[in-house]
């Protein structure tokens, strides 16, 4: 396992480089960049189609810069300033843990006033050079595609908020112990929670900026697939705990041509430091499960890469909006539920029966595709 980018490095070419970089972190954020590629394609396309139109909005030009401006921008800059001069006086320290670093008050008073006069020059000179003697309304034409970087981050914002709120309704024993750390760290997010949020946020963005919902979702169900599967890529090189249960069964026979990995792993130097120390080891990431587990993030990963591919080939046939999302709920929630069976998960007790928060809402989501699919293909048969 690799926790960080340098664990990789080291063992791949046996040089320590000390970048501070989780590999689970540097997952996450290029399957938001990919999908967000993929999302821009889909948007141009059906831009060119017609079936997405163009925004106005009015703006206003030649401006001065504001005060509130300026603070804004000096807070931001001196809080930038503050962490990375921090970072490069005590890089060690920053190195070792860069969460705790991060929330912590450390840092370089020197930085934050420098960072704050730059930022807050920067935003004046900006204003300045653009200023008018009479500032003016202009009105700008906005494609959807053009949105693609603002949907992208409010898409990030969004999904980390719901995907922590989901993870400490999950764990609530876990939250009430310490809320504070549960609400501010970096480990903990639950998918569906992200997926739900996010997509409500973004439908009430899209509406905003002219953009149909049925359309908007049906354009992101690919993206979305395939930045799941990135994802999972680092929950299993950096062994986030989103792993199965005990597998001590042979490798079968059929299955002998695949590593030994792919059917049981014990996630040596998981970044969760969970299992029996490793002999030998040295470092911040010692231990090994004590037994083999199915290693399904892999496998997660190798099934949503493949849906991702059907959605891909299929999205130009489906000429009724909404149908291709639905196909992308009837995926998702097949693929999570039966995961789940081989998964390591909190469990509710319900009517005598133990299931999961995401069989719970994998279920919901197969049954809203499964209706979607039925009634953009047989009822509502026109063009939206």
């Amino acid at each position: 396992m690799y926790p960080r980018v340098s664990d990789f490095i080291y063992d791949v070419f046996g040089v320590q480089i000390p970048i501070p970089i989780q590999s689970y972190g540097l997952f996450v954020a290029l399957a938001f960049i990919i999908a967000g590629y993929f999302l821009y394609l889909e948007l141009k396309r059906k831009t060119k189609e017609g079936l997405l139109l163009p925004s106005k909005r009015k703006v206003l030009v030649g401006e001065k810069a504001k005060p509130k401006e300026l603070i804004i921008a000096g807070i931001i800059g001196f809080l930038l300033g503050f962490k990375l001069l921090g970072i490069i006086l005590n890089y060690t320290y920053f190195y070792d843990d860069p969460q705790s670093y991060i929330l912590s008050s450390e840092g370089n008073f020197i930085g934050g006033l420098l960072g704050c006069a730059i930022s807050v020059y920067l935003s004046w000179h900006d204003k300045q050079k653009n200023k008018l003697d009479k500032p003016k309304w202009v009105e700008e034409i906005v494609q959807p595609y053009e949105l693609t970087s603002s949907i992208i981050v409010i898409g990030v914002i969004a999904s980390i908020i719901g995907a922590k709120i989901f993870h400490n309704l999950e764990n609530i024993d876990e939250f009430l112990r310490d809320p504070v750390d549960a609400l501010i760290s970096f480990s903990g997010l639950t998918f569906y929670g992200g997926l739900i949020v996010c997509s409500i946020t973004l439908i009430w963005y899209g509406k905003k900026n002219g953009i149909p919902p049925k359309v908007l979702v049906d354009a992101a169900a690919p993206a979305v697939m395939l930045g799941y599967a990135i994802g999972r890529i680092g929950c299993q090189v950096s062994g986030d705990g989103d792993w199965g249960i005990e597998n001590l069964m042979p490798k079968p026979e059929w299955l002998s041509f695949l590593p030994d990995w792919m059917w049981a792993y014990n996630f040596p130097n998981n970044v969760l430091n969970e299992g029996i120390p490793i002999e030998g080891c040295v470092g911040k990431y010692c231990s090994v499960l004590p037994n083999p587990v199915f290693p399904t993030a892999f496998y997660e990963t190798t099934i949503c890469f493949i849906f991702f591919l059907i959605l891909w080939a299929i999205r130009k046939r489906f000429k009724t909006h909404g149908l291709l999302f639905s196909v992308y709920l009837v995926m998702n929630g097949t693929e999570r539920f039966f995961i789940e069976k081989i998964r390591v998960n909190e469990v509710y007790h319900i009517l005598g029966f133990e299931i999961t928060q995401a069989e719970i809402i994998s279920t919901i989501l197969f049954l809203i595709g499964l209706t979607g699919i039925i009634y953009f293909k047989f009822i509502n048969k026109k063009k939206d």
